[in-house]
């Protein structure tokens, strides 16, 4: 298994980053197993408990002195100070002079010195949930005059992800009779697929672009347009169609959605961290209001968790020195994230953006190079379809990949099925962390029947080393407080890395690229003549000739 220093010659804190380099070197020899084993009181000390959230972190290849060494680092970085500048108006994203404030969109009180922006938010969600009790109880229909069934949205990135991942998490919440579907690639075949079955007069659409401007979202929305005047909707029939989630109004009324339809984006929220804005309306279209605010309490929990509790107890901040642990000091370059419930399935999507959109960056604040790795990829499954794939390489493989094993615990009596997705998520992180040697291999096969001589030669592929480290969250029930909880959790987790590797965590240059010569090359493929490189011009000359 890969575990070598990631390098540490530029890291922040050297003294204290020294340490940690010859803790790590001693760590690596360690075995979890002993370590529980000879501490009865290991469990109960490598723990974290928020709003009804419980982090295990028992199952680590780290010890006592270590994990006050990184409580050091922590407070030398200052990361508990600087955490009040996510509660006000600090202009944190200081690459874009913006503040930080999507944890006011969830507050259950006006912070100090906001009261402006918290009024704003709240007239916000008053308009979102008077839009959402029309179409609930049918007094907002089609331009037909046909009740709303189906509502649509239409976005990208954090328009999409954060909304379509909490609203499949919280299928068994919604709301009768009305169907939610979401559509984000530019590829026409997404909104065909999402757009077959629908009756056009029983369908709202909320477009959802800070600037109406966004490549994708714009000719999903023109479509969407277009698909709505096929089917005789007149264009001043459009707006009992057509909500948007904007700051463009004149752009919007261009496309024909009037002001009353539009709900406002403000530039303190970054779009991963907008489904509690009213990004999140197909949330509440498909919840209900009051399952919504449910949502924004468990993340406020948290956010208040994070804001008050102290360093040893503080569950984010444990999260992201654990990230820290691996990437800098163990040589981890990869992190997974595996919940064992099926509503969970698109948690890991949604936690790429936030965790390697956020702080997959290679400069400091000042712009300086790093001499130090920064985000992990992350990646992950829902259990138990990752046993049958990519556990593999969990088990038996040569990289060094912590696993976060998400499982909620409660109504095990409710089903088998239940009970055995429960009991494959334990199995999993203790078979990481007990592997089988050589003997109790051959002792399997013969077992199994397996005849001495075969036994001793086929063994070697049935060790798997074990020792590999594992964190547990865990809670009662999946429901739109504890989920809320969570996905607040995994943003302050974020957010403490990024202070500690001194990054911006909250813009996201290194996509503007990408974007700027995907316009030059689309202006290509009509044949504008204008030349690139020489695999990017032969690319383009067999799209011409197909």
């Amino acid at each position: 298994m890969t575990a070598t220093s990631a390098g540490t010659a530029d890291f922040p804190h050297p003294a204290i980053a020294g340490k940690l380099e010859a803790l790590a070197a001693r760590d690596r020899q360690a075995v979890i197993a002993s370590l529980l084993e000879q501490d009865s009181t290991r469990v109960d000390r490598f723990k974290a408990e928020a709003a009804g959230w419980r982090l295990d972190f028992s199952r680590h290849l780290l010890q006592d002195e270590s994990a006050a060494t990184l409580l050091e680092l922590a407070a030398d970085a200052r990361v508990l100070e600087d955490r009040d500048a996510l509660f006000s108006a600090s202009p944190l994203n200081h690459t874009e002079g913006r503040a930080v404030l999507h944890t006011l969109l969830r507050a259950q009180a006006p912070p100090p010195g906001l009261e402006r922006e918290y009024a704003e938010v709240a007239e916000c969600k008053s308009r979102m949930g008077q839009w959402v009790q029309r179409v609930h109880d049918g007094s907002h229909v089609g331009h037909r005059g046909q009740r709303i069934s189906t509502i649509v949205n239409i976005g990208i990135g954090g328009s999409d992800l954060g909304p379509r991942m909490v609203v499949e998490a919280l299928g068994g919440f919604r709301v009768p009779g009305i169907d939610v579907r979401f559509c984000a690639n530019v590829d026409p075949a997404d909104l065909n697929a999402v757009l077959t079955g629908l009756d056009p007069h029983s369908t709202l659409f909320i477009v959802c672009s800070k600037t109406l401007r966004t490549e994708e979202t714009l000719y999903n929305a023109r479509s969407a347009r277009q698909w709505m005047l096929d089917a005789g909707i007149p264009e001043d029939g459009l707006a009992q169609h057509f909500l948007a989630v904007s700051t463009n109004l004149e752009a919007a009324r261009e496309f024909g959605i009037p002001a009353a339809n539009i709900l406002p984006m403000w530039d303190w929220v970054g779009g991963r961290y907008s489904l509690w804005s009213a990004i999140g309306w197909s949330i509440a279209f498909a919840i209900g209001m009051p399952r919504f605010e449910e949502l924004l309490a468990g993340a406020d929990a948290m956010d208040q968790h994070f804001h008050s509790a102290e360093a040893r107890d503080n569950m984010p901040l444990w999260l992201s020195l654990l990230e820290i642990w691996y990437v800098n000091f163990m040589g981890a370059q990869v992190h997974a994230v595996i919940p064992y419930q099926q509503q969970l399935a698109r948690l890991p999507a949604f936690l790429q953006q936030l965790s390697m959109e956020s702080n997959g960056k290679s400069v400091n604040h000042s712009g300086q190079a790093l001499g130090y790795a920064t985000a992990p990829i992350l990646w992950g499954d829902v259990g138990t379809n990752g046993q049958h794939s990519f556990h593999q390489l969990l088990h038996q493989g040569t990289v060094l990949c912590p696993v976060d094993f998400v499982l909620i615990t409660g109504d095990t009596g409710a089903s088998e099925g239940k009970s055995r997705l429960l009991a494959n998520g334990l199995s999993q992180m203790r078979a990481l962390m007990l592997g089988r040697d050589l003997v109790a291999s051959q002792r399997s096969l013969t077992a199994r029947g397996t005849d001495a001589e075969r036994a001793a030669e086929l063994a070697p592929h049935l060790v798997i080393p074990g020792n590999r480290p594992s964190s547990t969250l865990s809670c009662e029930a999946l429901t739109p407080y504890s989920l809320g909880a969570l996905l607040a959790l995994y943003e302050h987790k974020t957010f403490c890395s990024g202070r500690i590797w001194q990054i911006n965590s909250f813009d996201q240059w290194g996509v503007e690229l990408g974007k700027e010569m995907g316009a030059e090359i689309f202006a290509a493929l009509d044949g504008s003549g204008q030349r690139f490189d020489p695999s990017t011009d032969a690319a383009l000359a067999g799209i011409r000739h197909d």
